[in-house]
Order: C-alpha cells, then structure tokens, then sequence
C-alpha cells in the first residue's frame, strides 16, 4: 500500500500544486467562502467523487466508501479553507489577488492537500478496509469556528467516526519531517474585551477627574496575578493585552473611557472556568476602588485540543514506516488555538504538524505573516502521507 500510495502522490503533484497556487491566489476570510467552495466541488465533480455543499456556510463533505469496508468503521479527515486578513508581501506569481486577504496559515496547504489525499483513497477504494468522511471546513480562523458548527450539524453522526484526522502546516519544521505528540497538545483561546468608565476632564486638574487610563494600567499589572499566583504552576496559562485604545483623550486631556482587548489561553478546562471568575472579580474590584466602573466580558473560544493516544501512536507509526523513524519528531506543547479542538471533544482525534520550512531556499516565515510560504515538495508527503496514515486507523 506505501509503495502504491507514493506513486500516486507523484502522479497527483503537478495538479495539487496548481490547485494550491490557485487557493493562494484567491483567499477567502472566514464564513466568506463562496468561490473558495465552488472551486474544491469543481474539483471533486472533475474525478467523478461525490459530495455535499453546504455544510455551516460553505463547508464540503465526502462519503468515501472502502470496496472492503462493509459494514466497518468510518474515519474522519478535515481541512480547513478560509483565510486570515493579511496584506501579502511575498513577490511569486501565485500572490493573493484579494488585497488584504492572505492564506498566512496555510489551509491553502490543507485544502489541497487533502484534495490529494482523497483523490488517492478514491483511486485505491476498491482496496479499503475503512469507510472515510472527508471534511474541507469553512471558518477555522473566526469565532465560533466552523468545526462548532458543522458538529452542531451531525458531521460526527450517522455513523460516528471512530477517529479524526487533521494536519497542520509548521514552518520551523523542515521539509520531510513530521510532528505528534499525544495527550494534551494546544490551549484553549479567549477573547477579552473590557470598557474601563472614568470621568474625563483636564490633565492639569486630576483631582477633578476619574482617569480610566490610570485605572486601565493598574488592572493589567493586577490581571498578571492571575497567572503568578492564582494559577497551579504545572499549568501552562497565559494572559495578554493586546489592544488599549480611547476616544477624546488628548496630551491634556484625560478620557471618560479605555477600552482594552486581550486574551487568555490554558491547558486545563476546570481552571479556564475558574480564571474567568477571578480575573473578572479583579477587574470590577480595582476600576470600583479607583473611583470608576468596568464591562468586563470573556467570549469564550476555543476548547484544549487534546491527541487521543491511540489514535496518534497509529498516526506516528504509520508515518515512521512511510517516511522513516528519523523523520518524525516529538512536538511541544503549544498555547496557540484551533477549532479542531472541539472536534477532539467528541470523537478520538490525531493533529500532527507537516514540515514546510527549507532554510536552504529561504522559507522560514512563520505563520500569521506576510511573507509565509512553503516549500511545495512538502505537498507530495502531506498528501500521501494522510493517506497512508487513514488506511492504518482501526
């Protein structure tokens, strides 16, 4: 099957290549990906591969039966295929045209990827021994997150997938090489936005006045307990502002208001609930004894993602067979997010990381910036190596 499977990766190159260019070329942001849609059916309606549009917005489902599969289980595979709002400032030929839309995280390289990967399993179909669900999934990048959506929908249901499997691109990682790791993997996400009332009035006169920037200082610098000294130390948490802003502030002037937006990330569902209480109780208490007032809302994001092991140990010994031992390595935990998350909340579920970077040509961007791009040979292992790795789920 390995030696089968890597011959039809080659056959397939050229084409994922053309259809990855063309993804880049086209970004579409979250919950708008229309054309994004119509292309990937366009492109499973050229192979004769059956499916269904529609799903949350602009998702695509394939029911891929194994010739062999009767009555066996079925595994899931997912994509995602929105973009980020980025300008783009890489100078190839593929540049997005949508000028402040860019695929930044590579589901450009997902999407076709397992555009690949599925026609590879329909060619070989007739010697599956799995049935497989294959999802290109709208909406990874923006609140609540496509995957929420489509599992409200019954993705996971009629039959229950015994497993899902999904891969990411990671630049730090050279081409060829591949990552897991088991159990715990990335953190929850959460956005916070918070309005700290004062009264405003003139610099030179604060006795009169109630100064919400003052107040806004003092709540980040107090917030920051929440992470020293109110969460367990084993537990990886985080807390970060990243935006502080007012209206009618000026060098002599203080405002009525300062708004704050930031973001909470843990590794622990129990103690994300009880942070939020905390930081929340903090908040109102500092901006009440300055003299002022605070909205403090939590939208809640994403969940922990969480490896199953036996899902990822078939994951990672598939792949040492089909790319060797030397290449597969151990991952760290990250506190980075993905909504694939919440479909680990249901269902065995394996995430691993494809190697994208080439130090040699000049690709080391990281994600989430203008300038990343991949080293396209890693398309012929994503593709064939998802494959490989969903024939080997049981």
């Amino acid at each position: 099957m390995i030696d089968e499977i890597k011959s039809l990766s080659e056959k397939y190159l050229p084409e994922v290549i053309k259809i990855r260019r063309h993804l880049h070329a086209h970004p579409e942001l979250s919950f708008e990906e229309k054309n994004t849609s119509a292309f990937i059916s366009q492109e499973l309606s050229n192979k004769g591969i059956a499916h269904e549009t529609g799903w949350g917005g602009y998702g695509i489902v394939v029911n891929l039966y194994g010739g062999l599969a009767e009555g066996k289980n079925t595994i899931a595979l997912r994509a995602d295929i929105d973009a980020l709002p980025i300008t783009e400032k890489n100078n190839v030929d593929y540049k997005s045209t949508n000028v402040g839309v860019m695929h930044a995280c590579g589901h450009d390289v997902h999407t076709s990827s397992l555009l690949g990967t599925t026609f590879i399993l329909n060619d070989l179909k007739d010697k599956l021994l799995n049935n497989y669900r294959i999802i290109f999934q709208p909406a990874e990048e923006k609140l609540p997150g496509g995957a929420s959506i489509l599992i409200k929908e019954g993705v996971l249901k009629n039959p229950v997938p015994i497993s899902i499997i999904g891969q990411h691109v990671h630049p730090p990682l050279e081409v060829g090489k591949i990552g897991f790791r088991s159990g715990l993997y990335m953190a929850s996400a959460d956005e916070i936005f918070v309005t700290i009332k004062g009264k405003g009035g003139h610099a030179a006169l604060p006795q009169g006045n109630i100064d919400p920037i003052f107040i806004a200082s003092s709540m980040i610098m107090n917030l920051q307990q929440v992470v020293s000294r109110r969460a367990n130390p084993t537990i990886p948490t985080v807390l970060s502002f990243g935006k502080i802003y007012s209206e009618g502030g000026a060098t002599n002037v203080i405002p009525d208001f300062v708004k704050l937006e930031g973001t909470f990330r843990t590794m622990d569902e129990g103690w994300r609930e009880d942070a939020h209480k905390i930081m929340t109780k903090i908040a109102k208490q500092i901006a009440r004894s300055m003299g002022g007032a605070c909205d403090f809302k939590i939208i809640k994001g994403y969940p922990c993602l969480v490896n199953e092991v036996k899902a990822t140990e078939l994951s990672r010994r598939a792949a040492e067979k089909y790319l060797g031992k030397e290449n597969v390595v151990e991952l760290p935990i990250r506190l980075t997010s993905e909504d694939f998350a919440f479909y680990s909340q249901h269902i065995p579920a394996c995430f691993y990381r494809l190697g994208t970077g080439n130090i040699s040509k000049g690709i080391t961007s990281s994600v989430h910036t203008p300038t990343f791009d991949i080293d396209e040979a890693s398309l012929k292992i994503s593709m064939g190596l998802m494959a490989y790795i969903a024939t080997a789920q049981q």
